[in-house]
């Protein structure tokens, strides 16, 4: 019997997959009107295929086309649209007056306030202007500045009135508590979402890009800005307006603001609140996935009010059969549940692997009630292409793909039956059928164990080793004990406090897991091919085959395992500026020798370069860092050390002051850096040029001590100055000579003006120089007199600005790589003449 191919979706859903995945590797985006026609073009095929039958091989042809069609033109008709309203250039950094309403759910960082905002009006200088409907700003805490009293009682002497007053005026352009759907009056300063681009490192201009956010800044509140105001109570917003409201009833409940923050998220989806420290104890552990609002969660919550709608609908018939007959109760039931289970996820804040879940069962419910029995990996695609057509740059996105991929891989591996069987058996009592859910659990967590650790490994470069271990102990705590005593304490508030002790308890039990030296596996991140190869491989281990084919598995997943990140060959070495905003961060590999050059700086007291960049790159490379140089001690070239040191605590530190306190490193692996130290690794020479051991004890200026470090090889030099000034450049000049003659050069100061002087740069005649900087930084680096001695030199400038990571190898002197070059997409924010 042939299947109608009108209602087979199959050739439909792998059209609408491969057109997603085309389309999120365009550069640039095509014009708007290109996009239209596709998108009108599609629909009209496909509504003609429907009306006109044909062979079902063409038929599939057809389908799949229409759906690669319409997925690519919609994505990129809707990119260009939100392209449209992207951020002026000639707006950036200048005050703008906007009226506008809160939106989502407000963060609280220590001095700040972090809240979206969608624009409604905008003024600059009284003239109304354009911006992008929603922006994200922060509002930082000021100092407040106490007014002399001298000058107030000499104005007026009215028992400290205008004192009181002054102080009421500084404290009302303070942060205050908004609320999603108010109505605020400020004065803002905005620029275009711009992000750090490094190798293996986070998009977060995607991330911003899929959320909807055109601009990023801050709230201006200086004297001569007027202050902030709510113009109207809240309005509209209403969950996210119950969110907030859930999330201070929880702190106020919870004593400790780390469990405070556990609850929240399992609650209603705050991620943010869980501190560094416990998501590094959950990622250890391999149990984060139960840390927010799962697909396992939504699932049992959704089971749950279905079972509770059904009983009451029954129930029903006891006062009246009038419901019963207009809808049978399992179609009550079914229909409730996934209502209550769409509420639930909406008020989690609708992230990825709620919205698959809802789509999942959206689909269960459906093909049940219109008794259309497809097969799982159809209604598995179906469900993939619904959410790709509604955020095509998910597919970008880690938890996609393992969300996903854990779902299919259960049922692969299964197909639920084995459950089936199970509940079709008679004669077996609750002990036996006890046995065998406790079996099917642990089974099915050594298979997504093994199935989704090279998953894993592509997408993290880690594994957890106890996750296996792990899970079976909080899978059950988490769902069945914490997550619904936190839910519950939604309508009874001390709750909270018993699901707080309870997560409590677990975070004791996985402590000992996480801290053990062999908990996680790490692993250079290998090619996409290996990591397919891996997972299939994974899939064919926990197949219910005949192991005489389980057993490729371990063949596939060899390539996973074994891979190592490709080096310099011997006798070069190769030079990777990061890209760390307004920082110094420089990674230099030979063939078997790393060395740091600075840290980079600090973001924040939650965030660093360390955290964000350094620590996810090295395991990335699989790299164990030789030597650390810390150029001197500004926090922007050593805010991310301690994260470094965390990860290698035994590493051998140089530098040019004693090492800070608050660095837990070995105090005897530290070392001065002094001119004339040298050494030499895979015939690569170092040599440390300044400062000498004289200059060093005349000064205690931090960036006249600068380590300036020379990296010499036969194909090529390169030099690293830190926030070396002209003084000590002349300096240099005099002592060193033609031995600074460099092929590549770290731009002295990120090219201060006090900074790459005229003799400095004849001296050493690089052919590249980097600035490493921060998009518009508040320091105006690099200096334009500074651009301007590099362009008359011809000499090729660099910033990590607009080109990310910038890539050198002594192997290619003439040749320099730009990561936002190599990874160019159209969401990334690109450089332009008014910039």
């Amino acid at each position: 019997m042939r299947t109608d191919p009108v209602v087979s979706p199959m050739p439909w859903v792998l059209g609408v997959l491969g057109g997603t995945a085309l389309h999120l590797q365009q550069a640039q985006l095509w014009p708007l009107a290109l996009y239209t026609l596709m998108l009108v073009l599609s629909l009209a095929a496909a509504w003609m295929a429907c009306l006109h039958r044909c062979h079902p091989i063409r038929f599939s042809v057809i389908a799949m086309m229409c759906g690669a069609l319409l997925s690519f033109s919609q994505s990129g008709w809707r990119a260009q649209v939100f392209i449209a309203q992207a951020m002026p250039a000639d707006l950036e950094g200048r005050d703008i007056e906007l009226v506008g309403r809160v939106q989502g759910l407000p963060q609280f960082a220590p001095q700040a306030l972090r809240f979206g905002l969608r624009v409604e009006q905008a003024q600059v200088d009284g003239r109304a202007v354009a911006l992008p409907p929603e922006i994200a700003l922060s509002w930082y805490m000021s100092r407040i500045v106490q007014p002399e009293l001298d000058s107030i009682e000499k104005a007026d002497a009215t028992d400290g009135q205008i004192y009181r007053e002054a102080l009421a005026e500084q404290a009302r352009r303070q942060p205050q508590p908004v609320v999603p759907g108010e109505r605020w009056q400020m004065t803002v300063r905005l620029k275009a979402p711009h992000a750090h681009i490094n190798p293996h490192g986070h998009d977060h201009e995607l991330r911003l890009w899929e959320q909807g956010v055109g601009a990023l800044g801050y709230v201006r509140t200086a004297a001569r800005h007027a202050a902030p105001v709510r113009l109207h109570a809240p309005r509209g917003a209403w969950i996210d307006r119950a969110r907030l409201a859930t999330r201070s009833a929880i702190y106020q409940a919870i004593d400790s603001s780390t469990s405070a923050g556990v609850i929240a998220a399992l609650v209603m989806g705050d991620q943010q609140a869980i501190e560094r420290a416990d998501w590094d104890l959950f990622r250890a552990t391999g149990v984060a996935h139960l840390m927010s609002i799962s697909g396992l969660h939504i699932t049992l919550f959704a089971w749950l009010a279905t079972a509770a709608v059904g009983v009451f609908w029954r129930r029903s018939a006891l006062v009246s059969p009038t419901l019963c007959l207009a809808v049978p109760a399992h179609v009550a039931g079914a229909c409730g549940g996934l209502l209550l289970a769409t509420t639930y996820a909406l008020f989690s804040g609708w992230a990825v692997p709620a919205q698959r879940t809802i789509f999942m069962l959206a689909v269960v419910v459906a093909l049940r009630l219109l008794a259309r029995p497809w097969p799982w990996p159809v209604a598995w695609l179906l469900v993939m292409s619904a959410v790709l057509l509604m955020d095509p740059w998910a597919l970008m996105q880690a938890g996609f793909w393992l969300s996903f991929a854990a779902v299919g891989i259960l049922f692969a591996s299964d197909s639920s039956g084995q459950q089936q069987q199970d509940r079709l058996s008679p004669g077996r009592s609750w002990i036996q059928r006890s046995l065998g859910i406790a079996a099917r659990f642990v089974r099915e967590q050594w298979v997504m164990t093994l199935a989704l650790a090279p998953l894993s490994l592509l997408l993290f470069q880690q594994v957890s080793v106890v996750g296996l271990l792990a899970n079976m102990v909080a899978i059950p705590w988490a769902t069945l004990l914490v997550t619904p005593l936190g839910l519950l304490g939604t309508v009874i508030p001390p709750l909270w406090e018993v699901a707080a002790g309870a997560m409590l308890i677990l975070t004791k039990l996985l402590a000992p897991l996480a801290h053990a030296p062999w908990a996680v596996l790490e692993r250079p991140a290998a090619p996409w091919w290996c990591a397919a190869g891996g997972l299939l491989g994974g899939l064919l281990l926990v197949m219910r085959w005949p192991w005489s084919v389980r057993v490729l598995g371990f063949a596939l997943m060899l390539p996973v395992v074994l891979w190592q990140a490709p080096r310099p060959a011997s006798g070069h070495f190769e030079v990777l500026a990061l890209d760390v905003g307004q920082g110094s961060a420089v990674l230099v590999r030979t063939a078997n020798y790393s060395l740091l050059y600075d840290a980079g700086p600090r973001y924040s007291k939650e965030s660093d370069a360390g955290h964000r960049v350094l620590v996810p790159l090295l395991r990335a490379l699989g790299l164990k860092l030789d030597l650390m140089v810390l150029s001197h001690g500004d926090s922007d070239h050593t805010g991310g050390a301690a994260a470094v040191l965390a990860r290698q605590p035994d590493l051998t530190v140089f530098g040019s002051l004693p090492l800070d306190p608050g660095l837990k490193a070995d105090r005897n692996s530290h070392q001065a850096c002094r001119s004339g130290q040298r050494w030499q690794r895979d015939g690569v020479d170092f040599q440390i040029l300044h400062p000498s051991e004289a200059f060093s004890a005349s000064t205690r200026k931090s960036n006249a001590l600068s380590c300036v470090l020379m990296i010499s090889a036969p194909g090529g030099r390169a030099l690293l100055t830190g926030d070396l000034e002209a003084a000590q450049e002349r300096q240099l000049v005099a002592q060193w000579g033609p031995f600074l003659r460099a092929d590549w050069l770290l731009a002295p100061h990120h090219g201060s003006r006090t900074s790459s002087s005229a003799e400095f740069l004849d001296a050493v005649k690089p052919q590249w120089v980097v600035v490493q900087a921060g998009y518009r930084n508040r320091f105006g680096h690099p200096a334009g007199s500074v651009v301007e001695r590099y362009q008359q030199r011809k000499i090729h400038l660099v910033s990590t600005v607009w080109c990310g990571a910038a890539i050198w190898s002594s192997e290619r002197p003439a040749q320099l790589d730009c990561q936002r070059e190599r990874s160019a997409r159209y969401w990334h924010h690109r450089q332009t003449p008014a910039r």
